[in-house]
C-alpha cells in the first residue's frame, strides 16, 4: 500500500512539476517561438486530482472529449482529499470530490469555489466469501457493528437471522477501508452516522475518521484490492469497481425496511430530490422506496475566479466548455458504466453555477 501511495503522490508531482514549466515559460514575456509554443500546449491540457469513485467514468469521458476537441485532460487518481489539496495550492485546475467541501476545506482556499455536480453513484458493500452462492442482505444495525468490530464472524446470528437459508461460514470478519482521505467514506460514514448512534458518537463522519478496525487500502482500487486477496473479507467501494471485478456485493436494507440492490435505478430513485442551489446534497438514508441507502453525488470543485497563476482567459473557457459537456453530453457514458445520470434539476443547478465563474471579474460563459 504504501508503494502505490508513493507511486500515486510521484505521477502527481511530475504532472504539477510538468504544468508549473509551462506556466513559467509562458509568464517570460519574451514573445519568442518556443514561448507561444508552451502556452498553446498549456492552454490546451487541463490538469485534475481527486476521487477515485470518479476515475472509470472520468476515464471514459475525457477521452471522448479529447477526440472530439482535442483538448487533453491530465487526470490523477488520488483520492478527494488529495485533489482538494491540489486544488488548495493552487497546482491543479480543477479537484474532483465525492464529499463538498468541509468549512475547514474551504477557508484553506484562497478564494471562494464552485461545486458542479457531476455524476451520481452507489458505495456498495463487497465481500470475499467464496462458498456463499447467495447475495447477502446486511441490516444498517449489522453493517455499523461489523465496522465497529462487535460483529467478528460471518456466522454470527445477527447476519444469520438476515440470511436465512444461507450457509455462512465461521470465518473471522477483516474490514477494508480507506486509508487516504476520501469522499467515498465521507458518503459511508455519514450514511452510519444517520442510521447507528454508536457509530455517530464512536467514530462519526468524514473523508478520513479513526477506524475501530480493519485494513486500510488506497482508493477504491486499493480497497478493491484487498477484498479480492482476503477471504472473509468486507469493505466499501464504488459500484463500478466491484462490477468491473467481478466482485460479490450486498443487498441493503434501506428506511423503508426493503432489501436494495445498487444500481442504477436504486441511485436514480435516491438522487430525486431537490438540489440547493450550491449543488451540495447528500443521498443517504434516502426516503425513497426504492432507492438504494448509500448513495452519493460527486463533483467538480473550481475557483470561482479563474485569474490566478499566469492562467490565460482561453484555458479557462476550454476548461469550463469542458464541464458543461460533462454535465449534458457527457452523461451517456454514465450508465454503461454503472453509474446514474444526474437529474434534470442537477444539471439545471451545474449550469447555473457555472455561470457564476468568472476571469477578471467578468462570467466565462453567457
Amino acid at each position: 500500500m504504501k508503494l502505490m501511495k508513493n507511486l500515486a503522490l510521484a505521477a502527481l508531482a511530475l504532472t504539477i512539476s510538468g504544468g508549473m514549466m509551462l506556466t513559467s515559460c509562458n509568464g517570460s514575456g519574451s514573445g519568442s517561438g518556443a514561448d507561444s509554443s508552451a502556452s498553446k500546449g498549456e492552454d490546451n491540457t487541463i490538469l485534475g486530482a481527486g476521487s477515485t469513485f470518479d476515475n472509470p467514468l472520468f476515464s471514459k469521458q475525457f477521452s471522448e472529449y479529447n477526440k472530439n476537441t482535442g483538448l487533453k485532460v491530465n487526470y490523477q487518481s488520488i483520492g478527494s482529499g488529495g485533489g482538494i489539496k491540489a486544488l488548495t495550492d493552487k497546482t491543479v485546475d480543477f479537484g474532483a470530490s465525492d464529499a463538498p467541501l468541509s468549512d475547514d476545506q474551504a477557508k484553506a482556499l484562497t478564494g471562494a469555489a464552485v461545486h458542479i455536480p457531476v455524476t451520481a453513484g452507489a458505495v456498495v458493500l463487497s465481500y470475499n466469501l467464496p462458498d456463499v452462492k447467495d447475495t447477502l442482505m446486511l441490516t444498517p444495525d449489522v453493517l455499523a457493528n461489523i465496522f465497529l468490530g462487535n460483529i467478528k464472524k460471518w456466522n454470527d446470528a445477527k447476519i444469520a437471522a438476515i440470511n436465512k437459508g444461507v450457509k455462512l461460514p465461521a470465518l473471522d470478519i477483516t474490514i477494508a477501508h480507506r486509508s487516504d482521505g476520501s469522499g467515498t467514506s465521507n458518503i459511508f460514514t455519514t450514511y452510519l452516522t444517520k442510521v447507528n448512534k454508536d457509530w455517530e458518537t464512536k467514530v462519526g463522519k468524514g473523508s478520513s475518521v479513526n477506524w475501530p478496525a480493519g485494513l486500510g487500502g488506497k482508493g477504491n482500487e486499493g480497497v478493491a484490492g484487498l477484498i479480492k486477496q482476503t477471504p472473509g473479507s468486507i469493505g466499501y467501494i464504488e459500484l463500478a469497481y466491484a462490477i468491473q471485478n467481478g466482485m460479490a456485493y450486498a443487498k441493503m436494507q434501506n428506511k423503508a425496511g426493503a432489501f436494495i440492490t445498487p444500481s442504477i435505478s436504486s441511485v436514480t430513485a435516491a438522487a430525486n430530490i431537490e438540489i440547493p442551489a450550491d449543488g451540495k446534497v447528500s443521498l443517504t438514508n434516502t426516503e425513497a422506496a426504492d432507492g438504494y441507502p448509500i448513495s452519493g453525488l460527486s463533483w467538480v470543485i473550481i475557483y470561482t475566479e479563474q485569474k490566478y497563476n499566469n492562467r490565460s482567459a482561453d484555458k479557462v473557457k476550454k476548461m469550463l466548455t469542458m464541464i458543461q459537456w460533462m454535465v449534458h453530453d457527457g452523461q451517456q457514458y454514465s450508465s454503461p458504466l454503472n453509474y446514474a445520470p444526474l437529474s434534470a434539476k442537477a444539471v439545471s443547478v451545474g449550469d447555473a453555477l457555472l455561470k457564476t465563474v468568472t476571469y477578471e471579474g467578468k462570467p466565462v460563459l453567457q
